[in-house]
């Protein structure tokens, strides 16, 4: 399943846990970066952009809401 349809599904009480989640995630993942380099440094990119799916996907129902 894509990751715009998976998001679609959730809730929106989902969505802002999944992002606070990421958001965390993210954080520790440079932590650990900083200190020692990591093996993948292609996922701090892949956390950052999960993040904006979640931020999209939010704003969307907003504006969706409103109409």
């Amino acid at each position: 399943m894509k990751k715009q349809e998976e998001l679609k599904e959730l809730s929106d009480k989902d969505l802002k846990e999944r992002l606070e989640a990421e958001t965390v995630a993210l954080a520790q993942l440079k932590i650990n970066h900083t200190i020692t380099p990591l093996d993948d440094s292609g996922s701090i990119r892949e956390k950052r952009r999960n993040i904006a799916r979640i931020h999209t996907e939010l704003r969307a129902r907003e504006l969706k809401n409103k109409q």
